[in-house]
């Protein structure tokens, strides 16, 4: 099983909203299920109790992304272990409907099905995913998009930890949004040199 994987987790809840946009996509009990990606039995005991829970941790969670993005390492650590006091695993191997060739269960983890909530089982993995992100990859590894006016948070896969956007498409428009401030600047100069 692959724990890291598990971080996605944290990236998706912390992006469910985006605030320099004023937009907040968690307003319903399906958008708490749409969060699991998979349908799960935490997903199907969601309830309308878990959007202020899970929109508590969100706000949590992006304090440790930003600490780290502003290269604050041990506020970053400290937001994670907060929330996974708070929320911590609770791991059970499960064989339930996956059964091999021979008819024998196929033995995998879950982390915090034994959870009262489907907000306490979300944010368990997610911090335990994001807790296995950080000590395999370096605190550096997370980090906030610096396209304005984006902000989402993202996990830094590259191979010379030199991400800085959430995305291709940020990415993208803050290149473009540079080369037209370069043009402009150019043109600017042009004008001053011309008239000087």
């Amino acid at each position: 099983m692959e724990l890291a994987s598990y971080a996605d987790y944290a990236v998706r809840l912390v992006n469910s909203e985006e605030p320099e946009r004023g937009t907040d996509a968690l307003t319903s009990v399906d958008a708490v299920r749409a969060l699991f990606g998979t349908p799960s039995r935490a997903a199907a005991i969601a309830d309308e109790a878990d959007l202020p829970r899970l929109r508590a941790v969100r706000t949590r969670l992006r304090g440790v992304f930003e600490a780290a993005a502003e290269g604050d390492e041990v506020r970053g650590v400290d937001l994670l272990n907060s929330l996974m006091v708070e929320y911590p695993v609770s791991p059970l191997v499960s064989g339930h409907d996956y059964l091999d060739e021979a008819g024998r269960p196929r033995w995998h983890l879950h982390l915090a099905d034994n959870a009262p909530t489907a907000a306490a089982n979300y944010t368990a993995v997610a911090c335990m995913g994001l807790a296995i992100h950080l000590t395999e990859l370096g605190a550096d590894r997370l980090g906030i998009c610096q396209a304005a006016p984006c902000r989402n948070a993202y996990l830094d896969t590259s191979t010379n930890r030199s991400r800085r956007y959430c995305s291709d498409r940020c990415a993208t428009r803050a290149n473009v949004a540079a080369y037209r401030a370069r043009k402009r600047e150019e043109a600017k100069r042009a004008t001053l040199t011309a008239q000087g």
